[in-house]
């Protein structure tokens, strides 16, 4: 069986057979350094990170070495979702390295690496997700992870040309 690329809107989803893991890749018309800070300041994640229809109530995120995060998204009926982890690695901007749980189903657990290159001010977006099983990686594809992925990418895609186009903030003095 050869490996499933999925493409939509700018986003590579590549899920091999056999592996317990997949990957998503999207490059983003922004520099590097802007869009890590956008994968680890808070005021950042609540604007972009899930689907439009989900409101981030909670956004715990202590980005160090051993640091925790926790992140709650609630929908239009008050539903919520909440998902959790450690970060194992930092290496500002390039690469983070955390454990995910989604707290419904925590034996799905998987060890994600973000990996950020920049090329010609352009920043491409790599992560893999690695299961405990390709059981567990399949019962995650198998919900709306890639249409939330794709949305994601689109509210990211506001709030990088938002951050560009502000003056930058003059220091407190």
């Amino acid at each position: 069986m050869a490996p499933k690329k999925i493409t939509s809107n700018k986003v590579e989803i590549s899920i091999e057979p056999n592996k317990p893991s997949f990957t998503t890749r999207r490059v983003v018309e922004a520099p590097r350094a802007l869009v890590f800070e956008a994968f680890t300041k808070p005021e950042y994640l609540k604007r972009w990170l899930g689907p439009r229809n989900l409101t981030m109530v909670t956004c715990d995120n202590d980005v160090r070495e051993d640091g925790y995060y926790r992140f709650v998204h609630r929908d239009p009926a008050g539903q919520e979702f909440a998902f959790h982890g450690e970060y194992q690695e930092i290496v500002p901007p390039e690469r983070i390295v955390r454990t995910f749980i989604f707290e419904p189903f925590p034996e799905q657990q998987a060890l994600e690496t973000l990996s950020l290159q920049e090329s010609n001010g352009k920043t491409i977006i790599t992560t893999t997700a690695l299961y405990t099983s390709g059981k567990h990686r399949d019962e995650q594809m198998a919900g709306n992870m890639e249409a939330g992925t794709i949305e994601s990418y689109e509210r990211l895609d506001e709030l990088l040309a938002e951050l560009q186009a502000s003056p930058p903030r003059k220091s407190a003095r």
